[in-house]
């Protein structure tokens, strides 16, 4: 288990270099970043495969049952995401889907076998708050009912991501390299949402390097990752461990030039250090 779970902690380091990344794709419309970010993914798992041979090509069968959770779970959670950026403000928007991690460490508290301390349940608490601090910035939310359908793609996307993660022990007999067909089936829907509602963009040299290091990193090795986390390892204690995802995504802002140090995010360190050490301790 301690192999697994540490497999999901290192998904959520390299998710965290994905608000670097998409900032460097800026000017592509996103669900042409998904679809290429996803293919390079895709195409990763399948050289692995084909390398491997015979045993490459059988870890890829799966039920159908298992496709469908990661794919719905892939492409869903990462179009309502996009639509609840475009429907209401980027703030609140993040700020809703960062409920995934809180939402996680709920569902777990379902499973059998799993039980939820306090010191856990405060170490996830104080997760939350020092995202709530790196989201708003310290300022007040402004929740408009203007913007409710957009609130409500975010926050479904939150419980998307995090059932999917609960749901995912359920198949824990599938390899990981499994994953590689969901992300061949997400590049598939994205390129065809793109086609239908987006135009094309000719990627500059850096863009495409970008596009490249996200399909190889945060949308390709962390959803291996991730997966093994989720059907092998601590789930409770990942989903606390994943409030160091927008920390660390921030602190790469800030040492790449994209974004101001602001005091604030020393007390979201601190808060969610605190919170780490409450979760893992309580382990």
């Amino acid at each position: 288990m301690r192999k697994a779970t540490l497999a999901g902690v290192a998904a959520i380091l390299l998710w965290s270099s994905l608000a670097l990344l998409t900032v460097a794709t800026e000017g592509l419309p996103p669900f042409q970043v998904l679809a290429t970010a996803f293919a390079v993914a895709g195409t990763v798992g399948l050289l692995r495969a084909g390398l491997r041979g015979r045993a490459g090509w059988a870890e890829l069968r799966q039920p159908p049952s298992a496709l469908a959770l990661s794919t719905a779970a892939l492409f869903g959670y990462h179009a309502l995401y996009f639509i609840a950026l475009k429907r209401a403000p980027a703030v609140e928007a993040n700020l809703l889907n960062y409920m995934w991690p809180l939402l996680i460490v709920v569902f777990a508290g379902f499973l059998p076998g799993v039980r939820i301390g306090a010191l856990q349940w405060l170490g996830t608490l104080m997760g939350l708050a020092a995202a709530v601090l790196l989201v708003t910035g310290g300022r007040r939310l402004q929740v408009d009912p203007a913007y409710l359908a957009g609130y409500l793609a975010a926050l479904t996307a939150a419980v998307l991501w995090a059932a999917y993660s609960v749901l995912n022990r359920r198949h824990a007999q599938v390899p990981c390299a499994a994953i590689t067909v969901a992300c061949l089936a997400v590049a598939v829907l994205g390129a065809l949402v793109h086609l239908g509602f987006e135009r094309s963009v000719a990627p500059t040299p850096v863009q495409w390097l970008a596009l490249l290091a996200m399909g190889i990193g945060p949308t390709g090795a962390a959803f291996w990752l991730w997966d093994t986390g989720t059907k092998r390892g601590d789930i409770a204690l990942l989903g606390s461990l994943s409030y160091l995802a927008p920390l660390l995504s921030t602190v790469l802002l800030v040492l790449s030039g994209r974004t101001q140090p602001h005091p604030l995010q020393a007390v979201a360190l601190a808060l969610l250090l605190g919170g780490a050490w409450l979760s893992t301790r309580s382990r």
